[in-house]
């Protein structure tokens, strides 16, 4: 299974480095690459020790920030105030350009995921940093973050939907400047008012959600959360998100909404992943189960099934819910 997960994985893989959110052919827009969701798919990839292949598409990462520099220097020396002027998350995995459709642009924990798999990575002397252009868009993006306050800034968050202040968003930024610090110059300021910001909206996600799936990230890869917000949020999620077949993004969620909520495949190995590193075998095993039961007949975890049955949706496999199996079986 995890052979079969892994070059899965791999075919969802572009020249470049970048990898789609799912296969490459699909027609929802998914063939795209989002940074996010390329850093949560080397979670898997670098739990399978592919470090060469974490380190291209890492590096690939750099470039696309790289190519955009001018619009990053842009949005430190001015606060943006629309949503175009922010760190786009989606790109052409070939050209590396911005796609400059009308989206939820302004996602601020891609910014502190990416920093925070460089910074993890460096610091268990995984070289990913190539040279002093590598560095110097590292510091800029720390600076990024302070230019936009990223504590108080009201973004789109890991779904990309409403404009509001998210744990999940500011929690990825905390985490990703904290590890990064290592590295180039962070005010202690900067994290400590990110800290402060996270604390005080905790065990919600946003003003308008109680719970959320994206709060695991807290947890796991970020490992932020006190013991006390940690028992919280999986308290919330098991309670109330989880189903059948995955776990719903919040209540009420109307994306892929067919008589009710869609169930996402990758809460269920990311729960495992969190319940084995709590030492918690016999929870680790339950959700292992239930994420294998997930899979098509060809090994793949769609991104979602409609609230009833077994049907699911078009973007199958999900990168970054294959990923994070692969990670649940080596973590």
């Amino acid at each position: 299974m995890l052979q079969k997960s892994i070059k899965i994985i791999e075919e969802m893989q572009y020249p470049t480095g970048l990898f789609a959110a799912s296969r490459l052919d699909v027609k929802t827009g998914y063939n795209l690459s989002w940074i996010r969701d390329n850093v949560y798919t080397l979670i898997g990839l670098e739990a399978a020790q592919k470090y060469n292949l974490v380190k291209k598409t890492l590096r690939a990462l750099l470039d696309i920030l790289l190519k955009h520099e001018y619009k990053i220097d842009w949005a430190i020396k001015e606060k943006p105030r629309h949503a175009y002027q922010y760190i786009h998350a989606r790109y052409n995995p070939i050209t590396m350009q911005e796609i400059w459709e009308n989206w939820g642009n302004k996602q601020n924990d891609a910014i502190g995921a990416l920093l925070f798999k460089i910074g993890d990575l460096e610091e268990r002397n995984i070289k990913i940093i190539r040279n002093e252009n590598d560095l110097r868009i590292i510091q800029k993006l720390a600076n990024y973050l302070e230019s936009i306050e990223y504590w108080h800034d009201k973004d789109n968050g890991m779904w990309e939907e409403n404009e509001e202040i998210h744990a999940s968003s500011i929690g990825a930024c905390v985490a990703g400047l904290k590890k990064i610090s290592r590295i180039v110059d962070v005010p202690v300021d900067l994290i400590k008012k990110g800290q402060t910001a996270l604390n005080e909206l905790l065990p919600r996600e946003s003003e308008t959600k109680e719970c959320d799936l994206a709060l695991l990230s807290l947890i796991y890869p970020y490992n932020i959360a006190t013991k006390e917000q940690r028992e919280s949020i999986l308290k919330n999620v098991e309670e109330k998100l989880l189903r059948e077949k995955g776990v719903l993004r919040y209540l009420g969620d109307q994306y892929y909404n067919k008589n009710g909520e869609a169930q996402w495949t990758m809460g269920l190995p990311w729960l495992a992943i969190i319940y084995k590193q709590m030492k918690k075998p016999s929870k680790y095993a339950y959700y292992m189960r239930k994420a294998v039961e997930a899979m098509n007949e060809k090994g793949e975890l769609p991104e979602l099934y409609y609230s009833n049955g077994n049907e699911y949706n078009e973007n199958c496999p999900l990168a970054w819910s294959q990923a994070l199996f692969v990670a649940s079986l080596k973590s």
